[in-house]
């Protein structure tokens, strides 16, 4: 398996916590959530907007966000994306389970069973 192989399904197991997080804070748009998580994994994780756009609908389609239309004087309209109770709650479990899974993986590549 090569390395650019592991790295995209490292990407698509962890996409949704990565957006949820961005959006914890306050609502972003979609270019804004991209080069977040270029800027904040110093360039080792990005995403194309073939692939960034149709993850943000289906959350949007399944109720975790809510998207709403802004168009500001001079510059394009956007889409900003906020969570909704339900996506707030799906972060927590997508937390909780993303500590677990790096606990288990530090406890098989640790040198403490060396």
């Amino acid at each position: 398996m090569s390395e650019q192989s592991i790295q995209r399904d490292l990407k698509k197991g962890s996409a949704e916590l990565l957006i949820l997080s961005l959006l914890e804070a306050r609502p972003r748009h979609g270019y804004e959530i991209s080069k977040l998580i270029e800027t904040r994994s110093r360039g080792a994780v990005s995403f194309r907007v073939a692939s960034l756009y149709p993850l943000l609908y289906r959350l949007e389609d399944r109720g975790l966000l809510l998207g709403r239309w802004v168009e500001k004087t001079g510059q394009r309209r956007r889409r900003y994306y906020r969570l909704t109770p339900a996506g707030r709650k799906i972060l927590i479990q997508r937390r909780l389970g993303w500590l677990a899974f790096v606990e288990a993986i530090r406890h098989i590549t640790g040198n403490e069973y060396a």
